[in-house]
């Protein structure tokens, strides 16, 4: 399944910001979280995560520092800050009024749209 440019960049932030509160982590990680989290509807590139990455760090929503595991190579670790927290709920809070309209817009219109079932061939 495709999911839309615009989806992927309005969900980026609580996206990364939701999985920095959980522990600290790099970006070859966050990655990987985030394909195994949507079951692999979502591969981000490098390209979309470390822009991210800095603008949250520069907003001060996150901190980064180098670090290098022991027998491993030397890595940039971002945790979250009190006020990536902050942002971090006000996103929640946000996100959900917008799922819980559309719930209610998709349940009005069920019997109008037709949801998609498989494709049979013939």
């Amino acid at each position: 399944m495709h999911i839309a440019k615009d989806l992927v960049a309005a969900s980026a932030t609580p996206l990364v910001l939701g999985i920095l509160a959980e522990e600290e982590s790099y970006g070859y990680a966050i990655l990987k979280a985030i394909s195994e989290r949507s079951g692999g509807r979502l591969e981000w590139t490098e390209g979309l995560l470390y822009p991210l990455l800095h603008r949250l760090e520069r907003l001060g929503y996150v901190d980064a520092h180098w670090r290098t595991p022991e027998g491993g190579r030397r890595r940039k670790y971002y945790a979250i800050t009190p006020e990536g927290l902050k942002e971090l709920a006000e996103q929640r809070k946000q996100w959900d009024a917008v799922t819980e309209a559309l719930q209610d817009i998709w349940k009005a219109t069920r019997s109008i749209v037709p949801t998609p079932g498989p494709v049979l061939e013939g």
